[in-house]
């Protein structure tokens, strides 16, 4: 892979990662409701299940899912249910780090199984492996791209966690957490429209 293609992947990469989608506004609410260091799981969930997606996608699943278009379909419709069950579980949060609370937030491995039914994910594994998976080693370019992806992603996503987190302090008043947490609710069901096109 020439510097050139790799910078191009660097970039889109960081650009992907950076900008909004679930994965990205539900780590800016754990970032208020929970704080980062009870994140950071969350955080390395999303690195992880994101690799073994671009890794899956590239050696084969990408083709399995063109062939059985239906696999596709149950995906997303999973993935939807669960994405509205997660905006419910935002919006109705009411206190800030409440140790009584039910609420905490989501588990490295429910992070990293969300990665498989993300829309935004599959986007950019199957993007991202089209466009700069084309090296004469196809192995070595998954690995290369996976890991890539890897490395960009996590600081990408745990800037909006730390964002989340220096907004704590202003919303600790009730009434404006429990507008903030409706406001990322309904975001996160927005950012399900890509699924329905």
């Amino acid at each position: 892979m020439s510097f050139e293609i790799f910078l191009a992947l660097f970039v889109f990469a960081f650009v992907t990662s950076i900008t909004p989608g679930p994965n990205n506004l539900m780590l800016l609410a754990s970032g208020v409701n929970f704080g980062f260091r009870r994140t950071i799981p969350h955080m390395l969930g999303i690195g992880a299940g994101f690799f073994s997606l671009l890794m899956a996608v590239g050696f084969g699943l990408g083709a399995l899912m063109a062939a059985m278009p239906s696999i596709y379909v149950a995906l997303k419709f999973t993935g939807g249910i669960y994405m509205l069950h997660l905006a419910w579980k935002i919006a109705t949060a009411r206190s800030i780090g409440d140790a009584r609370s039910s609420s905490r937030p989501l588990s490295f491995l429910q992070a990293a199984l969300f990665q498989w039914v993300n829309p935004k994910a599959w986007v950019m594994a199957v993007t991202g492996l089209a466009t700069y998976a084309t090296h004469e080693d196809h192995n070595l370019a998954v690995v290369l791209v996976s890991t890539v992806f890897a490395l960009v992603n996590l600081p990408c996503v745990s800037s909006w966690a730390g964002f989340g987190t220096l907004l704590r302090k202003w919303l600790a008043d009730p009434l404006r957490l429990a507008w903030f947490n409706r406001v990322m609710g309904v975001l996160l069901v927005t950012s399900l429209w890509p699924m329905l096109k």
